[in-house]
């Protein structure tokens, strides 16, 4: 297989796809035997290994590590220090983490083969969907495709977005043109730094090319239904942009105006009719099917947390249109593709290639109870990639060409079934997250560190937080954190809560989460203004009541830090006596 299978062509991806799960073992075997190869004489290797490339010696000595470990390293590479400390290939790029380590996000090491890998991941996903769904070919697809802004370390090297790596390499602008990779939107606007300009120009592209659109999507599912709800808010600006046949002048990039001329060369009154009927007759039930006629499915990444946003997909879409998770990957390394993808949403598996990295599990014995950072994991405990078991829970390790090393990726998957030799994995959730709405992830500890702070202003004014809890509202577009209060008076003939407080509660709350949050709310603005619901007296203690009558030992209740929709929420909500919402952005600087 050429260079692990990177650069297979199209029509017989599916041929050397099959080869690669029918040999996942060897394929494992080689992969880890190429990475100690190469990068053996690294000074993080040959602490354990004194330059072996012997996997055993690997398997025995390496040990298995957090971004604590890890961090350091990238600190040096970032100042000056040659890539050779971590790997024999040159890092070339950072990529930003969703995940946080003390409030600011992790950096991965990238090197340039690490885009070829990407590459043939995604080269797949038509040929699988080609499987199911016919006339792919015959139209073309509205993918929402955003940049973030990069930065560069004191030495030079760019910090920014896997994403933003991908869509601003040669692989994805020089990409060979064909029926399967037509997108409506014009790459200058994929690349427009300004989010809010972007998204308006590829909604006027898409609502222009209506009648060729088969395929609607966005990366996360979050990001969809954010451009969604910025159509509803700005449909009769783009539709006023289709009569005239010119752009609206708040689009102030100079590569999207040019870039947009041609789809505004003339005026085009009879669709701007047909768009604004549409648009302005009642709910929006539906109202994809209705934009987008011929459309055939939905793409985006929908497991995990963007599972919170499939009632809201279902609701536009009228439940009509499938809703289609392609593929699994991260930061760190690319993992594997949903080869049922007209499965439910909930029901998606995906199969690991194993080409993409050397991949070992830790066994989660204790249900999914995960260890956490601080605890050391043993060797003995690893399980390699061929050897998981149905059914059985594992936390997610890898071992990758551009310098990670038994690092933990903090994702918890389950096995539910292999495909040849490659196991298939539904993925569970991550690492003690409890709070997620975009590519922000708010774990229990920083969530109570930032209610511990505000709570601290009540105390000032002589009232305490009994109790708390909290919530991710996605009922509406850009959803937000949610936080039930339960709160009691210290003193007698104490006055009433100034809801000026309650505000700065809010504020103080934001101002503690990490750089990923704040830049969602301040920057993205992908994530909506936190919310705190004041709950009447006892409010806990009947959500006590109700968990222990489900099951719930009341020797060992504890007051879950997030709860799900269902009985809990609505009976919370019962309780709600007043709502504040965070009057201003977080500060965020880049």
């Amino acid at each position: 297989m050429d260079n692990n299978g990177l650069g297979c062509k199209r029509n017989d991806a599916l041929q050397e796809l099959e080869l690669l799960t029918v040999n996942a073992k060897e394929a494992q075997q080689h992969i880890l035997t190429e990475i100690l190869d190469r990068n053996q004489a690294s000074e993080y290797l040959s602490k354990f290994m004194n330059r072996s490339t012997n996997t055993s010696t690997f398997k025995r000595n390496v040990p298995v590590v957090t971004y604590d470990v890890v961090q350091p390293y990238i600190a040096r590479i970032s100042t000056g220090e040659d890539s050779s400390i971590i790997s024999g290939d040159r890092i070339v790029e950072l990529l930003r983490s969703s995940g946080t380590s003390r409030g600011e996000p992790r950096l991965m090491p990238a090197i340039s083969e690490d885009l070829d890998r990407r590459t043939y991941l995604y080269s797949l996903l038509m040929p699988i969907m080609n499987k199911y769904v016919s006339g792919l070919g015959e139209g073309k697809a509205m993918y929402l495709l955003f940049v973030k802004e990069e930065t560069l370390t004191n030495s030079g090297i760019p910090v920014r977005s896997v994403l933003t790596s991908y869509y601003k390499s040669p692989h994805f602008l020089h990409r060979k043109h064909d029926t399967y990779n037509n997108y409506t939107s014009p790459d200058e606007v994929i690349l427009c730094p300004d989010s809010q300009q972007s998204m308006y120009c590829q909604l006027l592209c898409g609502l222009v090319e209506r009648q060729h659109v088969l395929r609607l999507g966005a990366v996360f599912a979050s990001a969809f239904l954010r451009s969604i709800s910025f159509l509803e808010k700005h449909w009769c600006d783009l539709v006023s942009d289709i009569r005239i046949g010119k752009l609206n002048s708040s689009v102030t990039n100079t590569e999207c105006r040019l870039a947009m001329e041609g789809f505004l060369a003339l005026p085009n009154p009879e669709l701007a009719d047909e768009l604004e009927e549409i648009c302005s007759c009642g709910p929006w039930k539906g109202i994809l099917g209705r934009l987008w006629p011929k459309v055939k499915y939905i793409e985006a990444v929908l497991t995990g947390t963007m599972a919170q946003y499939i009632p809201m997909l279902e609701f536009y879409s009228g439940g009509r249109i499938p809703l289609v998770c392609t593929m699994y990957a991260s930061s760190e390394s690319y993992f594997g593709v949903n080869l049922r993808p007209l499965c439910k949403p909930t029901d998606v598996s995906y199969t690991i290639l194993p080409n993409m990295a050397y991949f070992e599990f830790i066994p989660l014995e204790d249900g999914l109870r995960v260890t956490d950072d601080e605890e050391v994991v043993g060797n003995e405990k690893l399980v390699s990639l061929v050897d998981v078991k149905v059914g059985c829970y594992y936390e997610l390790v890898v071992t990758t060409f551009s310098g990670l090393y038994r690092y933990r990726v903090g994702d918890v998957l389950q096995v539910t079934g292999f495909y040849n030799r490659a196991p298939q994995f539904k993925f569970i959730c991550r690492r003690n997250v409890i709070l997620s709405i975009d590519t922000d992830k708010t774990n229990e500890e920083d969530l109570h560190k930032s209610v511990t702070r505000a709570k601290k202003m009540l105390e000032d004014r002589n009232h305490i937080l009994l109790e708390y809890t909290s919530y991710p509202d996605t009922s509406t577009v850009p959803g937000h954190y949610v936080l039930f209060w339960e709160i009691k008076s210290t003193c007698e003939g104490t006055k009433p809560l100034d809801p000026q407080l309650l505000e700065s509660c809010c504020v103080s709350v934001e101002e503690s989460l990490d750089y990923i949050y704040r830049r969602c709310r301040a920057h993205d603005k992908s994530v909506g203004p936190l919310e705190i619901r004041l709950v009447e007296a006892g409010a806990f203690d009947a959500l006590m009541d109700l968990l222990v009558s489900q099951g719930s030992s009341i020797n060992q209740y504890k007051t879950p830090r997030c709860i799900e929709s269902g009985l809990a929420l609505k009976l919370l909500n019962t309780k709600v006596t007043a709502s504040f919402f965070s009057p201003r952005d977080p500060e965020w600087v880049m």
